[in-house]
């Protein structure tokens, strides 16, 4: 109120004048279609669509099976924190090379955890270059030819790359896989070249 006091009268009655002219004129004019403008999408209205991956989320949590398919079974377990000592065993045993072929293979996969639940020495005697043979049927032995998904998982004797079956068992009312003694813990773990199934266990041939 100060400042339209310090405004000579003149100038305020001009305005005034002006203001009134201009209200009229819009009365005369058809109203604006305002109505319109409320059904229209807001700017927000983008942000509702769904997305895989949201925040803070890891790919490695949230991965598709399409975006995980990116990568060979060798490929995606290198990238994975469980699986350093798989890795490590699949180079010793020259298997790097036939894990990244076209398979398709199904794979059960055990853990560092698993791995060094071993009895002591066993998996350091594995390792050795001497032993190269008795680690790859070992870990052929954790191989299954072809794409075998959890949906596609049936109870009885499959055979593995190794020549040698195993034992799969499907729990009816949890729904729960058992290769031998070993859980599986995660699967469809989705490869270019397979599927990979965690197991909380190293799955040894009867002759090991």
């Amino acid at each position: 109120m100060k400042r339209l006091n310090r405004i000579p009268k003149t100038v305020l009655v001009g305005l005034l004048s002006l203001s009134s002219v201009v209200a009229l004129s819009a009365c005369s004019q058809p109203p604006a279609p305002e109505e319109n403008v409320s059904q229209q999408p807001t700017a927000e209205a983008p942000e509702v669509a769904s997305s895989p991956m949201t925040g803070d989320e890891s790919a490695a949590d949230t991965a598709s099976p399409d975006a995980a398919a990116s990568g060979t079974i060798v490929e995606l377990a290198s990238t994975y924190g469980s699986f350093n000592t798989l890795t490590k065993a699949v180079q010793a045993a020259g298997l790097t090379e036939t894990l990244s072929g076209e398979g398709p293979f199904t794979v059960f996969a055990p853990t560092d955890e698993a791995f060094a639940a071993l009895p002591a020495g066993a998996l350091e005697e594995l390792l050795k270059p001497e032993n190269k043979e008795q680690l790859a049927k070992v870990l052929k032995y954790h191989v299954v030819s072809g794409e075998v998904t959890s949906s596609q998982i049936t109870p009885g004797e499959v055979e593995t790359v190794a020549g040698t079956p195993v034992t799969v068992q499907v729990d009816s009312s949890s729904n729960a896989v058992k290769v031998n003694d070993a859980t599986v813990t995660q699967a469809d773990i989705k490869a270019s070249n397979g599927v990979i199934h965690v197991v909380d266990k190293v799955i040894l041939p009867p002759e090991s």
